[in-house]
């Protein structure tokens, strides 16, 4: 018997913040029993390869906790690839989640690795000991003409040799749901994960919004519009809302919950006690382990 995943997203400190600061984040989610963490990286600059291996260094080694690295390659060459997972590897780290990373304004890409699926190839090809993850839109993608012809690509992007997907954020789990049949139905069978992000400011969540594309459903728009001017209720009806989507995604027999921390380990912590129980072993077995 298996139990659904339940990981975890961290990112580094912003670069001028004080890089003790992701102690306080690990040490605050202490009780959590994450499968894995996943760390965030930049756009490609040197600082965000060693600041990501950093991260996952102190997350495998001092909590002993399995690491997911993220990898963004529109900016990088081979040879950029290549330190990058010499660095991961050394710090500890079996999984790469591979994208593509979004756009910078005044950046020019490097033309090696157009797509998310030439960096999973890549990866395959020349680090096979590495287990590589990708994202997922269940929306579809912002640049996507539809949400077919999004996961015709995504199929393209499996096959490159995904062991697992990581879905973007969403708040309507009918969405997810109808998403994941589709997949099903074009042949997609790795194991996805469901990306959850605990709405606690209503104007972070609305810029997050913006930039991916979901949704907000009539349920979400009616916390916003009662209790959005309202931080400290906001931040609670926020947790409430999420576990009440986890509990949901859970009881459909999702094969995992991705929660994003964006670094508050007390919003994490208080999600993980109202859900902590569900997270035994009740469905058939689904391998995504890192």
């Amino acid at each position: 018997m298996h139990k659904p995943q339940f990981s975890l997203e961290v990112f580094p400190p912003r670069r001028n913040a004080p890089v003790g600061t992701i102690y306080d984040t690990l040490d605050g989610l202490q009780g959590v029993h994450p499968d894995f963490i996943s760390v965030t990286y930049g756009t490609g600059r040197s600082a965000d390869r060693t600041a990501t291996a950093r991260i996952c260094h102190t997350v495998r080694k001092e909590y002993d906790i399995p690491v997911v690295a993220h990898l963004t390659a529109q900016y990088l060459n081979e040879e950029q690839v290549d330190e990058a997972l010499d660095m991961f590897k050394q710090a500890g780290v079996s999984a790469i989640l591979a994208l593509r990373g979004d756009a910078v304004e005044g950046r020019e890409p490097t033309g090696v690795f157009h797509y998310a699926s030439d960096l999973v190839s890549y990866i395959r090809q020349h680090q096979p000991d590495f287990q590589v993850f990708g994202a997922c839109y269940p929306e579809g993608h912002p640049h996507a003409s539809t949400l077919d012809d999004d996961i015709t690509h995504l199929k393209l992007k499996v096959d490159a040799g995904l062991s697992g997907l990581i879905s973007q954020l969403f708040f309507d789990n009918e969405e997810f749901l109808r998403f994941v049949d589709k997949t099903r139905t074009a042949g997609i069978h790795v194991p996805i994960e469901a990306g959850i992000m605990p709405v606690t400011n209503a104007s972070q969540i609305q810029r997050m919004v913006s930039m991916c594309g979901s949704r907000i459903p009539n349920n979400l728009a009616t916390l916003l519009e009662r209790w959005g001017d309202d931080p400290e209720a906001m931040k609670q009806a926020g947790i409430l809302f999420a576990s009440q989507q986890i509990s949901d995604l859970v009881s459909h027999g999702v094969d995992g919950i991705h929660l994003y921390t964006m670094n508050h380990p007390c919003t994490t912590r208080r999600i993980w006690n109202n859900v902590a129980p569900l997270f035994k072993a009740t469905t058939p077995e689904v391998e995504i382990r890192v």
